[in-house]
């Protein structure tokens, strides 16, 4: 129910959605192919600032559609270590910045200094 923010760099990530390095949606219709997207960008951006997903101190789940909800968390179980899982919020909403958009993912995540890497 709580997270005690380690020593180190606290990075807070732009919410994550479902596209690729050319900004092409993946996974269009599918949250599951979507929240793996995001992940990868998070872990992305993570490692080229030193850190790795273990780093992540809290996430926000946006989510359109709550019989989505399950996939997602899945997924997140599936790419999260159970040990060091993040606290985290849930919220469903309407939209997000594209009709395609199924799911949004706001980490936060602190690096620890020996590893961070100046952007």
């Amino acid at each position: 129910m709580a997270a005690v923010q380690p020593p180190g760099h606290v990075v807070h990530l732009t919410g994550q959605v479902a596209w690729d390095e050319h900004e092409t949606i993946v996974g269009s219709g599918n949250v599951e192919a979507q929240t793996r997207q995001c992940f990868t960008n998070i872990a992305r951006i993570l490692e080229a600032l030193g850190g790795q997903m273990d780093d992540i101190v809290s996430i926000t789940t946006y989510y359109t559609d709550p019989d989505q909800l399950p996939a997602i968390q899945k997924v997140r179980n599936e790419i999260l270590n159970a040990e060091t899982s993040p606290v985290s919020t849930s919220v469903m909403v309407a939209g997000l910045g594209h009709p395609e958009f199924l799911v949004e993912l706001t980490p936060i995540a602190v690096i620890p200094d020996a590893r961070f890497i100046a952007p």
